[in-house]
This record gives C-alpha cells, structure tokens and sequence, in this order.
C-alpha cells in the first residue's frame, strides 16, 4: 500500500495541472484544476500550491501548459516569445523562493524541441523530486540521530514540509515521518505559522495522516517549549540558501534559530540542491516577499485591527549560516561551519 507521503501532490491530467488545494485544508480535500498559465499564477499566488519544490513544479508544468497553447501545430505568431513572456510571469509569482525561477528555466531550455519535450522535462521532474526527497530524508535522519542519542525524541518544526510542499515524501516533515516510522518520535510541537497557519492547517493533518502524535505550538510558545525541555531538536525547510549558508525560510523561523542556539538544540535545515542559490553571497542579497495586510488584519474574513492599521507581513525572514547546526540536501550533510569557510 502507497503511503499518504509517497503520493505525488500534483500532476499532468489532459493538458491541465490537478493537485489538492491547500486553502481548503484540512476541512475539505478539493482537487484544483489548473488549464491556463493564469491559473497556475493565481494558484501560487495565493497559497493553493505552496512549498518552494511544490511551485517549482508547478512552474514547470505552468510553463508546458504554454507551449501546448503558443507552440503547437496551428498556432499563430512568435510562440516561442510568448512562451517566455509567460515564463517571466510564474517566475514573478514568488520571488523569494529560487527553486521557481530554477524549474522554469530548466524547461524553457526544452522549449526549442517543443511542447512535447517540454512536458517531458517538467515530468521528470517530479519524478527526480520524489527521489531527492528520499535520498535527503536519509541523510537527515542520521544527522538528526548522530545529535540525539535519545530513544525517542521530542522534534519541533515550523510551516509546512511535507508532502504537500514537494512531489511526495517532504524535506523536514519527511524526516519526521520517516523518525517516527522507525519508532524514533515521542511528539512533534507543529508551530502554528501565523499568519496563514500552514502549520496548524497543513503539517498538523500530514501528522494525523500518518498517526503521528503531535500538538500545534502556540508560535510564540516555542522558546517557552525549548525552556521547559520539550524540544529535542528543530527541523525547518528552506526557501533559498545562499553561498554562505544562511537560510530564508517562512517567518518566524529566524526567532526559533535564536532560541534553539540559546537553549543548545540542534537547528537542521533540511532542503534539496534546488534550494541553493550560490550567486547569492549572504541573506542580505535575498529578495523577501512582503504579503497583503489583510492577511493580519483580518481573519477568516473578519476584521480584526481597528480600521486604518497597516501591518508588517514578510512572508519569509533570513537565518544567519551561525544559528544553523547543519544544513541537509541529497548530497548529505553540510555542516554550517564548513559552508561559511
């Protein structure tokens, strides 16, 4: 039996992108169907697909969705143009992550043998990502191990990384799925992620998915946790890594760096090859995505501030290479310290 992890979170169905659409979560499970380069955008825009590797691959295929439209046979004027005018759009979606702009121009690069060839690539690329995972979750798993000697341990993570943030297995939550499947977890505190809670919403029904015991934290709880010795070590994904190794990643994971780096806890960032943008010198080069106010001043569609305040809304915030214990890809384990020399 395929496992809930294993199951790929979005694919090619009849010339249109069908995955789940994770604003309805956990209440609803609603498939979403995307048949235009505008629904793509829309969906990533506006959170349905999420994840750094999850948009990637849905640029990609965003990006055959355009060369089926611009460039088969029948169709008028400069196809190929149009295709990388399209290109440049679902890069723009979310400019922070760099594996969006990494899996468009992986299959811009087929556009000259066609709408075919260009499928073929995005394809494979889920099918590449499904594998990294599996290679990457290995090799954090050890790293985890080699820190915490413990016969079960007590892990926190913030936003979400599973399977609905990739292909299929995850990168953080894929480790702790794949700890507690080797009786490895005692329970996981899943930080709530204000002000979207993808982690209340999204990584906490991933656990329940698989019998995991876990709690939502309070986000500005997790330092009172790591005090009163409920954390045995953070796992993050990441967004973009920079040539030093400082890590951008959802807001609120720098404050949960600090912490864990005050407490002695290990801090492991765990992200694919596809997250590392090396002509980036250090956090400061990263661009960050700052969202609407509405998404702090109101929820569920009630507002909540009086009317007039504005709000501070980045979506994601940078982790100095020196708050991080190590940082994990399918190559293995880059110790911060070797990735800052």
């Amino acid at each position: 039996m395929i496992k809930p992890s294993d199951q790929p979170s979005l694919r090619w169905d009849d010339n249109a992108i069908v995955t789940l659409d994770q604003r309805a979560l956990p209440h609803e499970r609603r498939l979403l169907r995307l048949d235009t380069v505008d629904d793509v955008i829309t969906a990533i825009t506006t959170l349905a697909v999420r994840g750094a590797p999850s948009i990637g691959l849905a640029g990609a295929l965003g990006v055959a969705l355009s060369a089926h439209t611009h460039c088969s046979p029948g169709s008028t004027g400069d196809g190929q143009a149009a295709v990388r005018a399209d290109a440049q759009r679902l890069v723009a979606a979310r400019p922070t992550a760099v594996n969006l702009a990494w899996a468009v121009d992986r299959a811009v690069g087929r556009l000259a043998d066609g709408p075919d060839a260009v499928l073929a690539e995005a394809t494979a690329m889920i099918d590449e990502d499904r594998a990294v995972n599996r290679q990457m979750v290995a090799h954090a798993v050890q790293a985890v191990l080699d820190r915490c000697p413990q016969r079960s341990l007590r892990l926190l993570t913030h936003c979400n990384t599973g399977r609905l943030a990739t292909a299929a297995v995850g990168t953080a939550l894929g480790t702790i799925l794949a700890l507690a499947d080797a009786g490895k977890v005692t329970e996981v505190l899943v930080d709530e992620t204000r002000p979207l809670l993808q982690g209340a919403r999204l990584t906490a029904w991933e656990l329940a998915e698989a019998g995991v015991p876990h709690r939502v934290c309070v986000d500005s709880a997790a330092a009172a946790a790591m005090s009163q010795g409920l954390v045995d070590c953070v796992l993050v994904g990441a967004d973009r890594i920079t040539a030093r190794g400082d890590v951008a990643n959802k807001i609120g994971t720098y404050g949960l760096a600090i912490a864990a780096a005050h407490h002695a806890i290990p801090f492991i960032v765990v992200a694919p090859e596809s997250s590392w943008d090396r002509s980036l010198a250090d956090g400061r080069d990263i661009v960050i995505e700052e969202r609407a106010a509405d998404e702090v001043t109101s929820y569920g569609g009630v507002r909540t501030t009086p009317r007039g305040t504005r709000a501070y809304n980045p979506a994601f915030d940078v982790t100095p290479a020196s708050l991080i214990t190590a940082i994990v890809s399918e190559h293995g384990l880059h110790h911060a310290s070797e990735v800052r020399a």
